[in-house]
């Protein structure tokens, strides 16, 4: 993904699109679509996504360490505020002196790594390989991202923002749950949040640049 940005000139979102229909077409194939089981997974493994830490799940905590750790990061890390100043404006950063490929590169190896990563401890707290788990949920992090206040164009976001974002759409799926709200209507709906979060973004932008 990361070569296809940096070599052909792909755009970010074009080139995780595309990697995540190949690598879900693969798991289709090697799995045949069946789940398979993993009951006989060590239990040290099982512990990443069962286990807990004096009544806390572990997910949690580990959810908490990731948050705090690359919050800390983006706002110290010099490398991460690169990241930064390439999203906000390419070529300011190059004239710079920064190496926007190798950022570019280095970004999609670490959001791919940590996706990965994610994939595991569904998988172990599970129990269980789905080859159809995570369909649709890839709507769900771009509209918790870009209501947490990240831009699709790139330069601005935080992680506490993206946490907020998912926290806000956390309580309206739980809200139209408890009210009885139709499955259907709950995807028209977050579809809706969807297209008014990045209307929103878009017209932000617009009124910045000009």
């Amino acid at each position: 993904m990361g070569l296809t940005v940096t070599k052909i000139g792909l755009s970010h979102f074009i080139a995780s699109l595309a990697a995540m229909v190949i690598v879900r077409g693969l798991c289709m194939i090697i799995t045949q679509g069946t789940p398979l089981s993993l009951f006989t997974l060590p239990v040290n493994f099982k512990f990443l996504g069962q286990g807990a830490v004096y009544g806390i799940p572990f997910v949690i905590i580990l959810f908490f360490l990731l948050v705090a750790l690359f919050d800390f990061l983006l706002r110290k890390a010099t490398l991460f505020r690169k990241v930064f100043y390439t999203g906000s404006n390419e070529r300011a950063a190059a004239y710079s002196g920064i190496n926007i490929n190798r950022i570019k590169l280095w970004v999609t190896v670490l959001t791919s790594t940590l996706a990965g990563v994610a994939g595991i401890i569904y998988m172990a707290r599970l129990g269980s390989a789905t080859p159809t788990f995570g369909v649709g949920m890839e709507l769900n992090v771009i509209a918790a991202a870009v209501i947490g206040g990240a831009s699709l164009k790139g330069g601005t976001g935080s992680i506490l923002g993206a946490v907020l974002g998912v926290a806000l759409l956390s309580i309206v799926t739980s809200s139209l749950i408890l009210i009885n709200v139709s499955v259907y209507w709950q995807e028209l709906i977050k579809g809706l949040i969807l297209l008014a979060a990045v209307s929103i973004d878009h017209l932000l932008n617009k009124y910045r640049a000009g």
